[in-house]
């Protein structure tokens, strides 16, 4: 990471953009930060990822297909029985959530104390990636992007093990992903709210789905409180994009993209009708009724 005599915090990023790498801020965290992520670089990835845009399309329309030809192959089969499998990646999704929390939430927390909500939900491209795209902040925000295709295989333990597959599971899983992948080569300042809500809500999702596939679920803890988590988790979402859309309309100079806080909307719209759909269903239905299954 580049430096200068009076700012040691100082760096310059490969597009030439001025950051200050946050552990350097606090001191007191500083050695718990490794090097690679003190000096990440996100414009060649960056500049990657904007000219292989159809690189998600592709990626949920196989998922999709995916989908459909594994439910007909196990049609007339016996379900699978992988549950130690599952209960290993979902504790390997439990553990990278966690940590992808600690790096992002402090970086959050750090912004909203300095800055005003406008000031951080209408940072325009550049001001985007020094506050929070270089450095390690910058590091877990783009694996927190990348995570989107490998929690696909979450659907892949639902078909073998032939459990039901609710809509919400995967149109959450495709819509979430080509969202986050706009989100990151537009440079959203949108995208450390969402990283940090969702490292922190799917750090508990799935490490609930790893004590479940262990059997080991302690008695007190009632699911509801990890569909309470993600339906809080929506509506702070689309909280954020109504902020957003305020900004965008009221203040000329405000850098927010209107496309890409619109699919946030929309996104966090429907995710909030279907986990409440969801969430009276499961735990609140007559009984007698067929309760929906987790997520």
């Amino acid at each position: 990471m580049s430096s200068t005599v009076s700012d040691p915090c100082f760096g310059i990023n490969g597009a030439g953009i001025a950051y200050r790498e946050f552990s350097c801020e606090y001191p007191q965290l500083e050695p718990f930060y490794f090097e690679f992520e003190k000096n990440y670089d996100p414009i060649p990835l960056l500049e990657w990822m904007r000219y292989h845009s159809m690189i998600p399309v592709y990626a949920v329309i196989l998922y999709g297909v995916l989908i459909t030809v594994g439910q007909y192959a196990m049609r007339n089969r016996e379900p699978f029985n992988l549950r130690r499998l599952m209960a290993f990646w979902n504790l390997a999704l439990s553990v990278f959530s966690w940590i992808g929390m600690f790096r992002t939430l402090p970086q959050l927390l750090h912004n909203l104390y300095h800055l005003s909500m406008r000031d951080n939900l209408c940072m325009d491209s550049r001001e985007t990636i020094a506050s929070y795209g270089s450095g390690s902040s910058g590091l877990w925000f783009l694996l927190f992007v990348l995570s989107k295709f490998p929690e696909l295989i979450d659907t892949f333990f639902i078909v073998i093990h032939k459990k039901p597959l609710i809509f919400l599971h995967w149109y959450h899983h495709i819509t979430v992903l080509l969202y986050c992948w706009h989100s990151y080569v537009t440079t959203s300042p949108l995208g450390i709210f969402f990283s940090v809500m969702n490292y922190s809500v799917h750090a508990s999702m799935y490490g609930y789905y790893f004590l479940m596939a262990m059997k080991m679920r302690p008695k007190w803890f009632n699911p509801i409180i990890i569909t309470i988590f993600q339906i809080s988790q929506m509506v702070v979402g689309v909280s954020v994009t109504l902020a957003g859309f305020y900004y965008y309309k009221t203040d000329p100079t405000c850098g927010i993209q209107n496309e890409n806080n619109t699919a946030a909307f929309v996104m966090y719209g429907s995710y909030l009708f279907l986990f409440l759909q969801f969430f009276f269903g499961r735990y609140f239905k007559k009984k007698g009724g067929k309760k929906q299954k987790s997520v």
